[in-house]
C-alpha cells in the first residue's frame, strides 16, 4: 500500500490471476506455504498479501472477499500468527517459522531473563507481567489501564506493543467488540493481545532455544533468497531484522 498524491493505493491484482488469493483460506494456505508474510507491499516486490489480492475488495466489509477482514479470521483461528512483525508493521508468521523467529528475534532469552538481564525497560515488564501465566488475552484498552499507561502515567503504549510484537513476545490473538454491563457488544472491533506461547505453547515456540541466534537468522535469509532471489540483502534486512 503506497500513498500516491495523498490517496492511498493498493497494488493488488485481477480475480482471474493465477497469483490472485481468493478468499481466507486460500490467505492461510499461501502463508503456511511460504512461512511468513507482511500483510501491505514493501521493499520486496511480491513479498505481501497485499500484492496478491483484488485492490477493490479491500475495506469492502465483505467478510468473503475483503483482505482487512481476513486478518481478523486469521488471528481468531491461530492457524498461523498475526502481529507487527515486518520492520514494525503488520503480516504474518506460520507455526513452522515462528520458533525460527523466535529464537532470533528475542536472542534466546524468555522476557524475565531478557528483563533480569537490563535489556528490557520497565514498561515493558509493566505489559509482560500480564502475560506471564501464558493463558492470558486482553483487550488493547484493559491492558493499556493494567500496565499503567494513559493520561497520568506512561507513555508510548502502542510503540511498547509493537517492539514486544517485534521481539514475538506477544501478538493479536484476536479483534472483539466491546461488552457493555448489560452483556451486549458495541461499537468496532478492538484488538486483543496474547503471546504466541498462549497460541502454541512454551514448548513449540522455544524449540529453537538451543541453537544460535545467528543460525536462526540465516535460516530466515537463505528462505527468502529461496522466494525472492531478486531481494537485496539491505533489503532483507529492513523488512525481516
Amino acid at each position: 500500500m503506497g500513498n500516491e498524491a495523498g490517496e492511498w493505493i493498493i497494488h493488488g491484482v485481477t480475480w482471474d490471476d493465477p497469483k490472485c488469493i481468493h478468499d481466507v483460506d486460500e490467505a492461510a494456505e499461501y502463508i503456511n506455504r511460504v512461512g511468513f508474510l507482511p500483510l501491505f507491499k514493501n521493499e520486496i516486490p511480491g513479498f505481501s498479501l497485499e500484492e496478491r489480492t483484488v485492490a477493490e475488495y479491500w475495506w469492502s466489509d465483505d467478510p468473503v472477499r475483503d483482505p482487512w477482514r481476513w486478518r481478523i479470521a486469521i488471528a481468531k483461528k491461530h492457524d498461523v500468527l498475526y502481529g507487527k512483525f515486518f520492520a514494525k508493521k503488520a503480516g504474518f508468521i506460520s507455526k513452522k517459522w515462528l520458533p525460527v523467529f523466535a529464537n532470533y528475534r528475542r536472542d534466546g532469552y524468555d522476557f524475565d531473563a531478557l528483563f533480569e538481564d537490563e535489556k528490557a525497560p520497565i514498561k515493558h515488564k509493566n505489559i509482560m507481567d500480564h502475560f506471564m501465566e501464558n493463558d492470558a488475552e486482553i483487550y488493547s484498552y484493559e491492558l493499556k489501564k493494567l500496565a499503567g499507561f494513559g493520561k497520568d502515567g506512561e507513555k508510548g503504549f502502542d510503540g511498547a506493543i509493537t517492539s514486544l510484537m517485534m521481539q514475538t513476545y506477544l501478538c493479536n490473538c484476536d479483534f472483539r467488540k466491546r461488552i457493555n454491563q448489560k452483556g451486549v457488544e458495541y461499537g468496532w472491533d478492538v484488538a486483543v493481545y496474547s503471546s504466541p506461547e498462549h497460541i502454541y505453547g512454551y514448548d513449540h515456540v522455544t524449540s529453537c532455544y538451543k541453537e544460535d541466534p545467528r543460525t536462526s537468522w540465516g535460516k530466515i535469509v537463505d528462505h527468502m533468497k529461496q522466494l525472492y532471489p531478486e531481494a537485496a540483502d539491505t533489503q532483507i534486512r529492513k523488512i525481516l531484522k
